[in-house]
């Protein structure tokens, strides 16, 4: 901090015993050294709160970008998952009409020229025919 040498260092000593006096000079020496543990600490308290913020707010940022990465993510997911079932629900209401139909064909009685022996083919017989076929 201070480029303060050991030769300086040894003047500022002499003047303060000359000054202070050589009774006083170990308490003034104790409470300055007190002082400059305070200042130290005080100092390393404000870097290490300086630093917890700077790590905070890149914390914050980083919770951010993913947080939209994340959303981003289930746009496109969803976006896929509604394309997929589209492509699944036509092809399947297609089926559905098409039963429908047959089953509409199928409950709807059977022709009056279909139920005479006349119409059927040569090869049958009218009596092999049960009675309850047209009911089928």
């Amino acid at each position: 901090m201070f480029d303060i040498g050991f030769s300086e260092l040894l003047v500022i000593g002499i003047v303060a015993l000359v000054v202070i006096g050589p009774e006083k000079l170990p308490k003034v020496a104790r409470t300055l050294g007190h002082l400059l543990g305070r200042a130290q600490r005080y100092v390393n308290d404000v870097k290490s709160d300086i630093n917890r913020e700077i790590q905070l707010d890149e914390l914050k940022k980083l919770q951010s970008q993913v947080s939209e990465s994340a959303r981003s993510l289930e746009a496109s997911v969803r976006s896929e998952y509604d394309a997929a079932r589209s492509a699944i629900e036509a092809p399947v209401e297609e089926v559905r009409s098409a039963v429908a139909d047959l089953e509409s064909s199928a409950s709807q009685p059977i022709s009056a020229a279909a139920e005479s022996p006349a119409s059927l083919p040569d090869s049958v017989p009218a009596a092999e025919i049960p009675a309850n076929s047209a009911k089928a």
